[in-house]
């Protein structure tokens, strides 16, 4: 079974009081004691980063380990990255990120961890990572869209909700054709795929939604996705 879970935001979803999220993330394991490790690539592998994921599921059972890249702790991405139940991807800098995993080999390694069975999940720049495009703001004071590693189809946008320029900007572009239709995520709601299709959608936040945004006759289409039981 190949799982992803894509996030709004996750610097506001991790570490939250009782913990809703990293629960649902290590149930999707189906390990008794997950192996959880955390990629904080895009947001430039802080160590206060790195400190709040490792606090946060370790409370809850975990074994967890992180990769760093800019300093790098592992000669060996692979060995790593294969041997975990569940990986998190932390926010921030998205084309930073994906160009230092791919200078590291690190996106070849996800995608034999995925296939295996491992759980990818991440908030943000980790959420749009796993589609064919997504709405970034690695550029200073501009939202593009970016192609990312496509194992997912379509777009997919997050804070959605919360920064004022996401839903104009993603609106105008797929209903220009300049990207596919897709999902855009508020913080703190999720999408959860298996085999790459839409299993789940999901809330950890009172009024957090996903809405999907097709085109139509040169339109943009909006509509809202209810949530499951968390």
């Amino acid at each position: 079974m190949q799982q992803i879970i894509a996030v709004g935001a996750g610097s506001k979803a991790i570490g939250r009081r009782g913990a809703p999220l990293e629960r649902y993330l290590l149930a999707a394991t189906q390990a008794r004691a997950p192996r959880v490790c955390f990629l904080p690539t895009a947001g430039g592998d802080l160590p206060r980063h790195i400190t709040r994921v490792t606090r946060a599921f370790s409370q809850l059972g975990a074994r967890v380990s992180h990769l760093t890249l800019i300093q790098p702790n592992t000669a060996d991405v692979s060995k790593l990255l294969l041997a975990q139940d569940l990986i998190w991807v932390g926010g921030g800098n998205t084309r930073n990120m994906l160009a230092l995993w791919r200078a590291w080999g690190v996106d070849e390694a996800l995608h034999t961890a995925y296939t295996r069975g491992t759980v990818l999940a991440g908030g943000s720049a980790g959420a749009i990572c796993w589609f064919e495009q997504g709405i970034t703001d690695s550029v200073p004071g501009k939202l593009l869209p970016m192609d990312c590693l496509g194992w997912l189809p379509g777009s997919c946008c997050p804070h959605y909700d919360s920064e004022a320029g996401r839903r104009p900007t993603f609106r105008k572009l797929v209903a220009a054709g300049a990207v596919k239709a897709g999902l855009a995520l508020d913080d703190l709601a999720a999408v959860h795929y298996i085999n790459g299709k839409l299993h789940k959608v999901l809330a950890f936040g009172r009024g957090a939604r996903v809405h999907r945004l097709q085109r139509k006759a040169g339109r943009v289409h909006e509509t809202l996705l209810e949530p499951s039981d968390t």
